[in-house]
């Protein structure tokens, strides 16, 4: 068996980023942009009111008074320029007129037909926005993951479309003569297909695009039908199939050529990765949550690393231990849990059913506690690490 960080390090190995392609800014939330992106103008483009009042030269005090010239809105520049004793009624987001060093905002004067007094108790500074205060024509948006703040920016930079890495296809086959659909009426030695559906969720939540093949029977000729319907993918993952049973037949599959079968790590012990006819594959294992925490552990970061994503692999965080724990065994074990408020960090505490047929556990679950190998006991209050479900 190998350890869980040699199995991710081949299955990254496996993944090369895709091509990128042009796409509109309105269709890129949560592509991985692949190019830098160049701002075009300033912004703002101009000195710009942060608030309404009126444009003024100087720094006027009580009782001071001007003549109003004149008004500024948003999308309607005033085209004079301001001198001493003079005010331009001004609205936030207009530019501010030639001339202006202040505006006095709208609370702090009277006004009195086309003159305006400060009053007393005005507020300081310039209520001004500098032109190029956010960023400059020139400067850049790096590389990442888009998110819709990131696409504000990006409009903001007058850049209506980005360079962003093709969507990883990737082909779900679950295998097994015990599997029948959602909805259908299974005989009693027959259950439920669940896993490809959790599986899914989590490739099209990532960036991925999922496609759900029909189930692939316990036979050869089979299972080679259905991953020949897999053709075009970027990654195939096969459910169930990966161990050293009679019936199990993912690994003797013509053209698969293996980078590793079977990893020291409880739940998910029969993972199987490679190559089937040049096309990367993972071969998770049956069990609903041994193959749900294997996708977390495995098909995720190369679903990131095709992408993409420099720093593809999951990232523990850490938390501080609610119960005593015994010393691990010789697989890492990723143990459902649930987290608790805390300060600083939060609390954690693993469930005590940890059975990998228990997707009803896993459904409350909102971390896996990660136990490394060998891992001494913890007493409650040590700190942990975890990754967020």
């Amino acid at each position: 068996m190998i350890s869980v960080e040699e199995a991710l390090e081949r299955c990254l190995a496996l993944a090369a980023a895709l091509p990128s392609e042009t796409v509109p800014i309105a269709q890129a939330s949560g592509r991985w942009m692949s190019l830098p992106a160049v701002a075009r103008r300033d912004q703002p483009p101009f000195a710009a009111s942060a608030m309404d009042g009126y444009a003024v030269v100087g720094d006027p005090g009580p009782g001071d008074s001007f003549a109003v010239i004149g008004e500024a809105g948003a999308g309607h520049a005033f085209a004079g320029s301001v001198g001493e004793g003079q005010a331009v009624r001004i609205f936030t987001g207009a530019p501010v007129p030639e001339g202006a060093t202040r505006v006095v905002i709208q609370e702090d004067v009277t006004r009195d037909g086309d003159r305006i007094t400060v009053t007393a108790g005005a507020q300081g500074g310039t209520n001004i926005r500098p032109q190029g205060q956010d960023f400059r024509a020139g400067d850049n948006l790096s590389p990442r993951r888009l998110r819709p703040n990131d696409l504000a920016l990006l409009a903001a930079m007058n850049i209506p479309t980005v360079q962003a890495t093709r969507k990883p296809v990737v082909a779900l086959v679950a295998t097994g003569d015990e599997l029948v659909m959602p909805g259908e009426d299974p005989r009693p030695d027959q259950i439920i297909a669940s896993n490809g559906y959790a599986l899914k969720a989590m490739i099209e939540a990532e960036g991925g695009e999922a496609r759900l093949l029909p189930i692939a029977r316990d036979t050869e000729a089979e299972l080679l039908t259905v991953l020949g319907l897999a053709e075009g993918a970027d990654l195939v993952v096969t459910i169930g199939g990966a161990s050293v049973g009679d019936h199990d037949l993912v690994g003797r599959v013509a053209g698969l050529e293996h980078s590793f079968w079977k990893l020291a790590l409880r739940p998910g012990k029969p993972l199987m990765a490679g190559r089937l006819n040049g096309m990367p594959m993972l071969g998770l294992p049956g069990n609903p949550v041994s193959a749900i925490v294997c996708g977390h552990l495995f098909l995720l970061p190369m679903i990131r690393a095709m992408l993409g994503d420099p720093q593809p692999a999951p990232r523990p965080r850490q938390a501080r231990l609610a119960v005593d724990l015994p010393a691990n065994g010789s697989r890492a074990h990723y143990m459902r849990a649930r987290l608790a408020p805390g300060e600083g960090v939060p609390g954690i505490a693993p469930f005590d059913r940890q059975d990998s047929a228990l997707l009803s556990i896993l459904g409350e679950a909102d971390a896996l506690l990660i136990r490394p190998v060998d891992a001494p006991p913890c007493r409650a209050g040590d700190t942990v690490p975890y990754l967020p479900l």
